[in-house]
């Protein structure tokens, strides 16, 4: 996908966002989190959070298309989403890019997200360390990962 484009979110792009969202969530993680634990993040969720969030979000477009989004705040990458049929096309590696020039250095995941694991690691950024801990109610294992001095 060489023409990905990215710019700041707008209000007009909560819809799209949560749609992203939701979609990259549940697919990501319907192996690694329980039925129950994903049913807590419907779409409404997302339109929720983002209503209010879409000022530190940063959209990736294929021409108008929202195909992806991050959110970065205080060095963290907190939010990196890719629509299911955008992945593997680049969108992630342009939205990383984005967030380590603004100054992103940490993020986490799940442990049992492979997936994303092999492509921060691909993309230099470093282990280093593990934890436990509750999210939608449940108990799961997750990895820190940083990037830079």
């Amino acid at each position: 996908m060489s023409d990905v484009s990215l710019r700041p979110a707008a209000p007009a792009d909560v819809e799209a966002l949560a749609r992203v969202a939701h979609d990259s969530f549940h697919e990501a993680f319907a192996s690694i989190m329980s039925p129950a634990a994903l049913a807590q993040r419907p779409l409404a969720f997302f339109v929720e959070r983002f209503s209010s969030q879409w000022p530190d979000l940063v959209a990736a477009l294929d021409g108008k298309r929202i195909v992806g989004f991050s959110l970065v705040r205080n060095g963290h990458i907190d939010m990196l989403f890719i629509a299911p049929d955008a992945q593997a096309r680049g969108v992630g590696k342009v939205l990383l890019e984005d967030a380590e020039a603004g100054g992103a250095r940490t993020l986490e995941c799940f442990r049992d997200n492979h997936l994303a694991r092999a492509f921060y690691e691909k993309h230099g950024w470093r282990l280093t360390s593990s934890l436990r801990r509750t999210f939608c109610g449940e108990e799961y294992d997750f990895v820190t990962y940083a990037k830079g001095a």
